[in-house]
């Protein structure tokens, strides 16, 4: 087991891989994973499972048998990412349980085309939660606007929910406020609030990214503050998790057996060369939080990564300090909102990709 892996387990942090495929799964490689890097779920997002596709050969076999079947195109691609997040939930089983729930979870991304259709993602939501069919799947919902009520509305029905594409301090109370509405639903529908779970995916380099651009063109001593805005804003999401779930709203749902939504930090690949490789992870130490990590970052991490304990709670001020010096000369609220937008395109894009590559898998099938 990888020392700096551990050390950041014993921090408090679940180590989630950002990666899946049906390779992954039949070489033991997540199971390697899972003995030497202490890695403890899994994320997917379309992006990653047009990625996987593409390589195509795993999936020959799966899809001449839709081709036969007469599956559709979209049939073929809820069937195969869907037995993908079913395999990777039956190989964390034993983590699921050892964790009580909190891990081993394994996440399956609705349709971001639905992301502005509430009806649509709750309805697509229920419906991936009963196609995977496995207690620790997580169904990952965008934070849109739209969103919010879908998210309560799955987590009312005693569905776990990863709620993903957050950016800004005001959507992620939003969501917050969604989770505990959903676990108040739940419990008037008679629900276990013990078997519900959640985290909140804040975006963490794609902040630093568009930010950094902002910087580099106002010049002067704008240029010194580049590098710090994804740290910044996600320390001071801990900072509202940890005000809303100290709450008499919180308490009163706690006592009725509820877990708290942890923060998720996503997006944890460092952009940038001239910043450290480990920065998204060392940086964001804290407990009952997850790091969900490309596999790339995971690597540098166990080999080089340096955990010192809690780098979160003590930056408090000097990540107030360093959002108040970048809105003097960049507009938060604008970079959030473009960032929300351009995540949704860039899901749109590659499940587009996902969509036109088992096309053509199913067409060369038959």
């Amino acid at each position: 087991m990888s020392e700096s892996t551990q050390k950041l387990s014993d921090a408090g942090v679940s180590i989630w891989l950002d990666d899946l495929s049906r390779e992954r799964l039949t070489s033991g490689n997540l199971a390697e994973l899972i003995k030497t890097h202490n890695v403890v779920g899994v994320t997917t997002n379309p992006t990653i499972f047009a990625g996987a596709l593409s390589k195509g050969a795993a999936y020959a076999e799966q899809m001449r048998e839709l081709a036969v079947a007469g599956a559709s195109v979209e049939e073929a691609v809820f069937a195969a990412t869907c037995d993908d997040v079913r395999n990777a939930c039956d190989v964390f089983a034993p983590v699921y349980k050892a964790s009580n729930g909190f891990d081993g979870r394994v996440s399956i991304e609705v349709d971001p085309r639905l992301a502005r259709d509430a009806e649509g993602t709750a309805k697509m939501a229920r419906e991936l939660y009963e196609r995977v069919g496995r207690e620790n799947v997580m169904i990952k919902i965008p934070a849109t606007q739209e969103g919010l009520r879908p998210i309560a509305e799955t987590l009312a029905a005693g569905i776990s929910v990863n709620v993903t594409l957050i950016f800004s301090l005001t959507r992620y109370r939003e969501v917050i406020n969604a989770y505990m509405l959903g676990l108040e639903q739940a419990l008037e529908n008679g629900k276990d609030l013990s078997t519900i779970h959640s985290v909140a995916s804040f975006f963490v380099s794609r902040v630093d990214t568009e930010i950094d651009a902002r910087l580099e063109a106002a010049g002067g001593d704008a240029v010194q503050l580049k590098g710090k805005a994804g740290l910044a804003n996600a320390r001071l999401a801990y900072e509202v998790f940890e005000e809303m779930f100290s709450s008499e709203r919180w308490a009163r749902l706690q006592a009725h057996g509820a877990n708290v939504q942890r923060p998720l930090w996503a997006s944890t690949g460092v952009k940038d060369p001239a910043l450290p490789d480990t920065l998204y992870v060392t940086g964001l130490v804290a407990p009952n939080t997850v790091n969900t990590m490309p596999e790339a970052t995971l690597n540098a991490v166990a080999d080089h990564g340096e955990v010192t304990g809690n780098t979160i709670v003590p930056n408090y001020s000097e990540s107030n300090e360093v959002l108040d010096a970048i809105s003097a000369h960049v507009s938060y609220p604008e970079v959030v909102e473009k960032l929300e937008v351009e995540g949704l395109s860039k899901f749109d894009v590659s499940w587009e990709e996902l969509l036109q590559t088992v096309r053509e898998a199913l067409e060369q099938a038959k």
